[in-house]
């Protein structure tokens, strides 16, 4: 496995490669975001950035939502993978919004795992990008980049993945990591077809040598 100075210096090139990277879902405040995150579970950004538009319009705040009827919501994302359970999931979370937290969304990860919908994952990003508290979210890009460079071990389970990169990157670091290194592993260090031949941290990847026939 890589050291601490040599996950650094993968992560340093990686930030090097994607300057801009950032959040890619569309949201003007946590409730926005909260509610895009929880749409993106098993679909793309690209997907929940083309219906949330209508979503939000239609149902801007916490009341909209949790008073909005649910054939409404499934109306409105539709286009998005597993819809239906998604619709039930957001206007329940923007009940219990109201209902535990006067409407606004909780800041810590313990109060926002309890809402429909969200797992730590979720928790996590709600937390780096609406309320700037440390946190790395762990997604299939993370994973697969952590494990290819072999940051963490191969069978590392989500959770594992996550304190590996914690102990490994400073804690002021991590929202930025996380976002770089989704960026590497969406557009980089693909699932099918990673740019092993042009990639600059070839170097330091058990993984991309094995594929390129390199010990």
């Amino acid at each position: 496995m890589l050291s601490k100075e040599k996950t650094m210096e993968a992560i340093e090139i990686m930030y090097d490669m994607f300057p801009e990277a950032e959040c890619e879902l569309t949201h003007q405040n946590p409730f926005q975001l909260l509610i895009a995150v929880i749409l993106s579970a098993q679909a793309t950004d690209v997907s929940v950035n083309k219906a949330t538009p209508a979503l939000f319009a239609a149902y801007p705040t916490p009341e909209a939502l949790a008073n909005a009827p649910i054939e409404g919501i499934i109306e409105k994302i539709k286009t998005i993978g597993l819809y239906r359970n998604k619709a039930k999931n957001i206007k329940a979370c923007a009940a219990q919004l109201l209902e535990q937290f006067d409407g606004k969304v909780p800041e810590t990860r313990e109060e926002l795992i309890t809402l429909p919908g969200v797992g730590r994952k979720t928790a996590n990003v709600v937390m780096g990008d609406a309320f700037g508290e440390p946190a790395i979210a762990v997604d299939t890009h993370v994973e697969r980049v952590s494990k290819r460079l072999r940051i963490c071990k191969l069978d590392a389970s989500v959770r594992e993945v996550e304190d590996t990169l914690m102990r490994k990157i400073p804690k002021e670091l991590w929202v930025k990591t996380h976002h770089t290194m989704i960026f590497f592993g969406r557009y980089h260090c693909l699932a099918r077809s990673p740019k092993c031949e042009v990639c600059p941290l070839l170097y330091l990847c058990q993984d991309g040598k094995s594929r390129m026939g390199k010990k």
